[in-house]
């Protein structure tokens, strides 16, 4: 009671409640002064498989070369491995899925050790800080009940039918007898001819984010004229793009801008971010001055989703709408319904050595060839290199993670309804949402917003949204 009785008697203490009290809250995981220096000074031999793994994957596997659209042989790497799962031609489709993944057939052995490694450190862990598994190690900390992790896991199962429908409409696009994994990446709708200069596409994220209210879009106004945005490609700048906030300074947005309509979806992506941090550190102290995993992925969501919407309203060309059908359909794939998928399977690995089970290649891999039969359907032949897949995961290293990507956009769906639909005082709650850094528990700041992640409904409404978009498709497909 003592750091309790501190807070009820000092005033100046009141900015520091909640953090003190989710330190008190976990106190029972807190080992004595002794064993905590033990577990730090262990701390680079904790993490020594995910090393091991990194090596092995990014130095000192080769993929070797196939040959391309024109036959010509072309080296297949991790970076241009998903332009060549893009492609219309299936025979360089299969070469590129085969080429990927016989590598990690070849060294099965070694990355089952390194992952069952990865796992039991993780186990370790858990039961040295006195937790009852290592699930429940990894999300109360967050304060999030292994429930929801489990809910999103039962609730996707169950919407798995929506799933084998899009995958079916796939199979009729493309004109295949039977599916095979290599051909869930190519695109059933050609990817629409339209360029756009990075003038144009602030324009279209300003019209898109205007449900987000006055005062947001004149933040958003004034972060374009000041500059926060870095926009295109140049010597010794990192690819792809990403956002940092740095507390009392306003945040950055790194693009490699390209004109492609993807371009501009990244650039809202990367604007909510961007106002995200903006907000937190704008209304929060430096103690909650960042926002956690689990909303991390939220606000940038929301952005997209939104985008999505107003672009497909505007659109007269039908296969423009196909276009922005599909790219949102292929969203809700990979990151709902694959990440649950990959959630499922670390779920699945971690009991199964924590009831004293061994992770062999052969146990591995049929339990991955399983799941992906499972969630893929019936109109699929997964074969003989899909199963492997788990082995070049580098996600499965960071144990417990992906499934917030799942719950991240679950939560987005949600957000974006009530933006669209809402008024003044749905956009109130969500900017209160994006200046909680972490003065809140994830759950608490979402459930203040207007969703409950504790319940199974943003995910059914998610994934309803999912069957809704593929329902349109196939009316679209169908009028052509």
């Amino acid at each position: 009671g003592t750091i309790e009785r501190y807070l009820e008697e000092e005033p100046r203490l009141a900015h520091y409640r909640h953090a003190l009290e989710d330190l008190l809250r976990q106190r029972d995981h807190v080992l004595s002064a002794e064993l905590e220096k033990l577990l730090a000074a262990a701390g680079e031999v904790t993490m020594a498989s995910g090393q091991i793994f990194t090596m092995l994957n990014n130095a000192d596997i080769s993929h070797g070369t196939i040959a391309d659209e024109d036959g010509n042989e072309a080296a297949l790497t991790k970076g241009n491995y998903l332009r060549f799962m893009e492609s219309r031609s299936r025979s360089v489709r299969q070469a590129a899925f085969e080429g990927m993944h016989q590598p990690y057939i070849d060294h099965r052995n070694t990355l089952a050790t390194t992952f069952s490694s990865s796992v039991k450190t993780t186990i370790f862990l858990a039961r040295a800080r006195k937790y009852e598994s290592a699930l429940q190690a990894t999300l109360l900390p967050s304060n999030i009940p292994i429930a929801v992790y489990d809910t999103l896991v039962e609730v996707v199962n169950r919407k798995l039918p929506l799933l084998h429908r899009y995958i079916a409409l796939r199979k009729r696009v493309l004109g295949l007898d039977e599916l095979a994994t290599h051909d869930l990446y190519v695109p059933i709708v050609p990817e629409v001819e339209a360029s756009y200069t990075y003038e144009q596409g602030v324009d279209v994220v300003m019209r898109s984010l205007t449900p987000l209210g006055g005062p947001y879009m004149q933040v958003l106004r004034d972060a374009f004229d000041s500059r926060w945005v870095d926009v295109y490609e140049n010597k010794g700048k990192t690819a792809g793009a990403y956002s940092w906030g740095v507390y009392g300074v306003h945040p950055f947005i790194l693009m490699n801008w390209g004109g492609r309509l993807d371009d501009v979806f990244t650039l809202g992506h990367e604007v909510g971010h961007a106002m995200h941090s903006h907000y937190t550190c704008a209304r929060q102290p430096f103690t909650y001055g960042r926002y956690t995993l689990f909303v991390a992925e939220v606000a940038s969501t929301v952005n997209e989703l939104l985008m999505n919407e107003t672009l497909r309203k505007e659109s007269t060309d039908p296969a423009f709408e196909m276009y922005l059908i599909n790219h949102a359909l292929e969203g809700f794939r990979g990151t709902v319904y694959r990440q649950t998928m990959f959630a499922e399977f670390e779920r699945w690995a971690h009991e199964l050595v924590e009831s004293g089970g061994a992770l062999t290649p052969e146990a591995l891999s049929n339990a991955y060839g399983e799941l992906c039969q499972r969630y893929y359907g019936p109109e699929v032949n997964i074969g003989e290199f899909t199963p492997i897949e788990w082995a070049r995961i580098p996600h499965f290293y960071r144990a417990f993670y992906v499934y917030q990507y799942a719950t991240g956009m679950s939560a987005a769906a949600a957000l974006s309804r009530m933006l669209l639909d809402g008024g003044e005082t749905e956009r109130a709650r969500y900017i209160e949402f994006l200046s909680g850094g972490s003065s809140k528990y994830s759950l608490d700041l979402l459930r203040d917003a207007g969703v409950d992640m504790t319940t199974a409904e943003p995910i059914e409404q998610a994934l309803d949204l999912f069957g809704s978009l593929v329902s349109k498709l196939e009316q679209l497909i169908d009028a052509v």
